[in-house]
Formats: structure tokens, sequence, C-alpha cells
């Protein structure tokens, strides 16, 4: 008998899905009699107590019937049979999150995607390679594991990383908040599906800068909120501009605007959070990567100016050590703590014992602020380096927005088009260089070339030679 194994999961798993392949492409036709046991096995180079498992699988799932002495035989249910073929069947939307969901998410299509076939790729959220954090994070996993409860983890978060997330705001951002305050998600897109069901309704009013991070538009978008975008300048979203009828929520990035890189100025910091007073709005302060800024000290956060509680703040780990943990925290006005417990526990009971216990020791010990201050240092001179070579092959032919922040740059294409822009990606790809288009993070893009240019997880040497790279394909255009 041929039998494909696709070689995920156990042995005898693969075994069980390549004898029902087989049922249902009609190789093995109901009542045929399976091959012996271990001769099965010797054909496929594995145990003989793989295949009994796998048979015995299939028996209780029906798909199979032993008969003492004479051996198994295929009894498939006819319904199964029936249905094989139209399971893969194209099929409407079932509910109107799913119709939405097809409408503004497209999961092969990420803004930002990486472009397979380069040397060296400007992918924006790329973590930087560190070795130290690795066998540091490996030394906490590992302790957290021997001492860490098996059973279901608190909803809201473990009491001691909420409590380790506190002492770290209130020493960086300036934030001042209780452990009951913090709820524990898993990166900031839970934070915003929950922001959006607790604080919307299929229609309310939701305002993004424009431009502004692509996945909280889709995630609000899906929710069935509909959207008003408010431009930024250079001292951040303007705020005359926002609906005066009032909105339901301002979603914003003050400490560092994504992308353009702009701080919001003190007096429309206070201009927003008057604004959501008199209109009873709620304010989602992304604070992705305030940690990270170069010319001076971290900015304070809006919520540490907030005298009304209408700031949600919602900070990420996956910035500052790497996407895979998948854990970030909101800070809830103490009105909607528990609405926002509730949210989580409909969505996952709650985060990662494990890794919440591993990150609440790295950071009650040091080794976070560690972290913290070698990266820092590493971006900077990334930074630098990117800025140097960008600044020396511009010749007027470049627009670079400088933020003093953060992990990328935002680069214009000066009189391009937008079109113009992407026949310029397309050549710099052809010489082994990843760029990536501006325009996914606009709702109404504008005509020009611009650049969101990722520069975490290139060394300084990379980015030399990419900027060459760049150089001539600038030439070249």
């Amino acid at each position: 008998m041929h039998l494909q194994l696709d070689g995920r999961g156990p042995l005898h798993a693969q075994l069980t899905r390549a004898l029902k392949t087989a049922v249902f492409a009609g190789r093995v036709h109901q009542g045929a009699r399976l091959p012996a046991t271990r001769q099965l096995a010797r054909e496929l180079g594995i145990s003989r107590n793989t295949v009994l498992a796998a048979y015995e699988q299939l028996r209780a799932e029906g798909f199979v019937d032993g008969r003492v002495g004479s051996g198994s035989y295929v009894t498939p249910p006819l319904q199964a049979l029936r249905s094989v073929r139209a399971v893969d069947a194209p099929l409407a939307p079932q509910s109107e999150f799913a119709r939405r969901g097809r409408l503004y998410h497209d999961h092969l299509r990420i803004p930002g995607r990486r472009i397979e076939g380069v040397r060296y790729s400007f992918q924006y959220g790329v973590p930087i390679t560190n070795p130290a954090l690795t066998s540091a994070w490996a030394r906490e996993l590992a302790h957290a594991a021997a001492y860490t409860a098996p059973n279901y983890p608190m909803t809201q978060g473990l009491p001691a990383l909420r409590e380790a997330v506190c002492d770290y705001l209130a020493r960086r951002r300036g934030v001042q908040a209780q452990p009951e305050d913090v709820v524990i998600v898993d990166g900031t897109q839970q934070a915003v599906s929950l922001a959006a069901r607790v604080l919307l309704d299929a229609g309310d009013t939701a305002v993004l800068e424009e431009p502004h991070y692509s996945s909280i538009r889709e995630a609000l978008q899906i929710h069935g909120a509909r959207l008003h975008t408010v431009g930024v300048d250079q001292e951040g979203l303007l705020c005359e501009s926002l609906p005066e009828q009032g909105a339901k929520l301002v979603c914003v990035t003050p400490s560092h605007q994504f992308p353009s890189g702009v701080v919001m100025s003190l007096a429309r910091r206070l201009e927003l959070l008057d604004y959501a007073h008199r209109h009873g709005s709620w304010i989602l302060e992304d604070d992705y990567d305030g940690e990270f800024r170069y010319d001076a000290q971290p900015l304070a956060a809006l919520r540490s100016l907030d005298e009304y509680g209408r700031v949600i703040y919602v900070g990420t780990f996956s910035k500052v050590m790497f996407p895979s943990l998948r854990l970030g925290y909101v800070v809830v006005p103490a009105g909607l703590r528990g609405d926002f417990v509730n949210a989580k526990w409909q969505d996952d009971f709650g985060s990662p014992g494990i890794e919440q216990a591993a990150l609440a020791r790295f950071m009650v010990e040091g080794g976070f602020e560690r972290h913290l201050r070698r990266t820092w240092k590493t971006l900077k001179e990334r930074r630098s380096a990117l800025l140097d070579g960008l600044n020396r092959c511009s010749a007027g032919r470049l627009e670079i927005s400088d933020s003093h922040a953060g992990m990328h740059l935002v680069v214009w294409l000066k009189d391009r088009s937008r079109a113009e822009g992407e026949a310029f990606i397309a050549r710099a790809r052809s010489l082994g260089l990843g760029l990536y288009p501006i325009a996914p993070y606009y709702l109404d893009p504008p005509d020009r070339a611009g650049l969101l240019l990722g520069y975490c997880a290139l060394s300084v040497a990379e980015i030399v030679d990419a900027v060459e790279r760049f150089a001539a394909c600038l030439d070249e255009f």
C-alpha cells in the first residue's frame, strides 16, 4: 500500500491521516482488508506499535472494523465519504463578522510581509538577533516551568507580572498605576480587539491617525466600527479635525507616531484629553516603542496627564523583546476593569502562565533593564549608520523623516508618484534589497513614493552594504 506521511506531528497521527486520505481518495475501498500491522510497519520503516496505534485510532473513529483472527477492514462512515468532496467548496460568509473579515483582511497580503530572496531586508517588526537575550530567556523559562502551578493562570494576569509592569511604567513612562489596573494580554492586537468589544458597537465612530498601524485599522473594521481618519503634522494629531459630534474611541501613538515618527506636543495632548472629556470619548494610547528615544529621555506617556480617566494605555513586549513572546498589557480606567477582564476571559481564559512567570522574574531581577540598555545602544548605532548612508546618497532626491526614536525611518522619494515608488521597490528587489512601501499604512494613501525602513534586524555592516545597493538603485532611477 502506497502511503505518503506528511511529516506533521507524531508518526501514528501521520499514518492515521494517510490512511484516511487513501480511503477518501478511493485507493482503499469499503470492505477492503488493511495490511497486517507487521507487514505495513516493514513497508514504511516504522515500528509495529506505531501502526497499531493508528489502526486503533481508526477503529475508534469508525473507519476500521477489527475482526479477531481475520484482520482490520475498512468501514468508513458513508456520510463522511459523501461529504468529503464538498468540504473544500467555497462558502458564503456565515456571519457579518466573517464577511467583514474577508473584506478588510487578507492574511496572505499583510503589509510589510518579508520579501523573499533578498540579501538585505528593511522589514519593519523583525526583532534584533540577541544571543544574550536568548540565553537569559531560556534560563527564565526553565526556572518558571519548574515553579509555576500547572492550573489555569489568573485571567487578568499573574500578580507578579502586573506588579513588575506597574513598577516599570512608573520609572520609565511616568504612568502611575496599581496592579489591579493592569490586564495582561497577548500583544497589542488582542488589546485592540478587547477594547473594540468593550467600548464599541457596530457602527460607532473610531478615530485613527492618518497614517496609522494597519493592523489596528483592520481590527476596528472587522469589529464593525465606522472609521474617521485625522491627519498628523509635526506636532502630532490635528485635534481641530476630530469629529465635532464626538467619537467613541480615538486611537493614537503620541510618543512616537506610527509610522511618521512625530511626537505629539504637550498642547495637542491636553487638547485631545479635553476633547475626550467633553465628548465622553475613550483614548487608546498605543505606546509600542516609547522606550527607544535617542536625542533625549523618553517622553512621559499621554496617560500620565490624564485627569479624567479617559485613557486606555497599551504596551507590548513584542518590540522590546521579540514578537513570538506574545505578551503585552493594558492599563485600564477603574470603571472598565471588569469589562476588560470579562472580554479577556471570553478570548482565552488568560495568557500563558509560564511565560508570564518567566517575564516577571526577568523584570524583577534586572535582566529586562539590562536588555533594554543593550538594545538601545545597538539600535542607536544602526539608526546612525542608516541615516549617514541615506544622507550621503540623497543629493536632494530623498526626504528623510528623522524621528529620533523607535526602530524605523520613513523616507520619501522626492517628486515621485506611488507607482514610481513601486517600480523602485521592484528594481531594488532585483539587486537583493527588500524595501517596503508606506502606502498600506494609510486608509487613503497619497500619490507619493514613500518607504518604511525597519533597521532593527540588520547589523551596522549589513546596513552599510544595503545602503550602497539603495544608492545604486537611486542612481538608476
